[in-house]
């Protein structure tokens, strides 16, 4: 990625365009790292984000609007007490910094027109959002420095100090002849990393773009320049930095990788996007879903996989068990031989030697004894342990049965924490965890209050809904009481996945629909990222619930199976779907 300090620059010449003179209407924090601020703008309302995440710092506007949490952070309170209302007046970078500064008019306590600024420090591990009081001083932080820590304290009372000035030369203001001194200097003998070393504000990608452009290949050597790579430099330079443009390099499989202010060439091609804030929005959004979804589900998946642990240990020790069992037959013989020998046993021995009539060859065995036991109590002890044995083999049967049944259930939410898109979905999962005893209830924990999520609908070519449970209790609530008794319905073969439902009230229903709710069927499955998955294909009516079953597990006998590949990317499927999630 290459969000440095000029990219920032195209970036904030957009916030400018569209958000100067705007008014603060709200401010939200959903995470640690990342503020939004909603400013109504000259034609419209604006979203600006601003992520001083250490990890992938940015700010951009955007279209989208994460989640938040169900109470606001501190830093949120305190920017809203202070910024609510006001008008953004000013946006400023210092040069050459991924750092950029918001002056705001806002109304003192006493009805004074004062201004405050919000100063977005980007610069990877030194990463922080400051509100600066008129006078400069820090009204609070997103992240708090303390004075032992760093020369630059980072604590609301105290001066805020700007950075340390970039020692580096501006590329905005060199020349072809400048570039020359540049390549005649001692320095480093690769081309991008002499221009990382002599110019400020650039990634390293746009240092290997321009090494490419100057010299033919992304290392060439300052050494095998051709004569007029300072013209080059300076006319790549010249022409990305005064008309910088959104580009964004994609891989095959439609995973954003790269983006910059200039073309892409290093891989081989790049496509240029509409907006500096649709490429990050694009490039950030669903990674940054995914990242908060895979963290906040994070205690939830460690508490479910230390239970799938233990009971596949259970069930190992349990089948071991049971194979003992099974040679129960053998005690049952020692105690009537041993019977049939009584008065050959000797107080106090510890085994007696004894003809087998239970073997063709009535070959002699030694028949361990307790010695504290008598003759008569040994024999009735095989008889005990025989009874005890065939007692265990019926009771472990029906353990292993309940604990292979839980063990899927639980490997089934499993799933469901992988597919889960939003909070909402891991509100649903946390609270069949609850219901079901594996999660504690919360005792006094605020959160947010979820409205009750419908499954996924979406609609085939043939115009058919076709619905799809997000986890268990809503394939429940799908399969038993949304569904009609002559609906279809569809689940990926002998693995854990969504119910699918094709809503056509007993209407037959062309094969193209059943094709469509079968890759849905295999797209939201255990096995969602294979091939010529089979999904079993019924009617409504022939699915019954396991009588005391976890939420989610059925039976059904009467079923047709057809082969089905799951799509790659739902989003660009051809079923129109309705996305109710977004």
């Amino acid at each position: 990625m290459a969000f440095d300090a000029f990219f920032l620059s195209a970036v904030l010449a957009e916030v400018e365009e569209k958000c100067l003179g705007g008014r603060v209407e709200k401010i939200f924090q959903p995470s640690r790292d990342t503020v939004l601020l909603l400013i109504r703008g000259r034609e419209s309302r604006e979203k600006l984000l601003i992520a001083a995440n250490p990890a992938a710092p940015r700010l951009h506007l955007t279209a989208c609007s994460p989640e938040n949490p169900p109470e606001p952070p501190m830093f949120c309170m305190v920017l809203r007490k202070h910024l609510s209302g006001a008008r953004l007046a000013a946006v400023n970078q210092m040069p050459m910094e991924r750092m950029a500064e918001f002056t705001f008019a806002c109304t003192d306590e006493m009805g004074y027109s004062v201004q405050k600024k919000l100063v977005a420090e980007l610069m990877g591990r030194t990463c922080n959002l400051y509100l600066l009081s008129p006078e400069g001083r820090i009204l609070d932080c997103l992240r708090r420095v303390g004075l032992d820590e760093s020369p630059r304290a980072a604590l609301p009372g105290l001066q805020y100090r700007l950075p340390a000035p970039m020692e580096k030369e501006n590329p905005m203001d060199l020349t072809a002849a400048d570039y020359s001194r540049i390549l005649a200097s001692a320095g480093a003998d690769v081309l991008s990393d002499r221009l990382m070393d002599t110019l400020g504000g650039l990634s390293p990608l746009v240092c290997r773009e321009a090494a490419l452009f100057a010299g033919g290949e992304t290392d060439a050597r300052v050494g095998t320049l051709p004569p007029d790579a300072a013209e080059k430099l300076a006319l790549f330079f010249a022409e990305n930095l005064r008309h910088p443009a959104p580009w964004l390099y994609t891989q095959s499989d439609g995973t954003p990788r790269q983006f910059a202010f200039c073309p892409i060439r290093e891989y081989g091609g790049c496509a240029r996007a509409e907006s500096f804030a649709a490429l990050l929005d694009s490039f950030y959004v669903l990674r940054d879903r995914r990242d908060a979804i895979r963290q906040k589900s994070g205690a939830m998946r460690k508490t479910v996989t230390n239970q799938c642990q233990r009971l596949r240990r259970k069930l190992a020790v349990q089948e071991k068990e049971l194979a003992q069992s099974l040679d129960r037959e053998r005690l049952r013989q020692l105690g009537d031989i041993l019977t049939a020998n009584l008065n050959r046993v000797e107080r106090g021995a510890s085994q007696v030697i004894c003809q087998d009539f239970y073997d063709e060859d009535m070959k002699e065995i030694a028949i361990p004894l307790a010695p504290q036991l008598s003759p008569q109590q040994n024999a009735a002890k095989f008889y005990k342990d025989y009874a005890r044995m065939k007692t265990a083999e019926k009771e472990l049967n029906k353990q292993l049965s309940l604990g292979a049944e839980e063990l899927a259930y639980l490997e089934s939410v499993l799933e469901e924490l992988n597919r889960a898109g939003t909070e909402a979905e891991l509100e649903e999962i946390r609270q069949e965890l609850q219901a079901g005893g594996y999660l504690r209830q919360d005792s006094g924990k605020k959160r947010m209050k979820q409205g009750k999520l419908p499954p996924l609908r979406f609609e085939s070519t043939d115009g058919f809904p076709i619905f799809v449970g997000r986890n268990n209790r809503q394939n429940d609530e799908l399969t038993f009481k949304l569904a009609r008794r002559d609906d279809i319905w569809c689940h990926a073969s002998k693995v854990h996945g969504s119910h699918v439902i094709i809503s056509c009230g007993g209407a037959a229903v062309p094969d193209n629909t059943v094709t469509q709710a079968a890759q849905l069927a295999a797209y939201y499955a255990e096995t969602g990222g294979g091939q010529n998955i089979p999904v079993d294909v019924t009617r409504v009516k022939q699915v019954k619930k396991i009588p005391s079953g976890k939420p989610g597990m059925v039976i059904y006998h009467t079923y047709r199976t057809v082969v089905a590949n799951p799509y790659p990317d739902i989003r660009i499927d051809p079923l129109n779907a309705e996305k109710t999630d977004d």
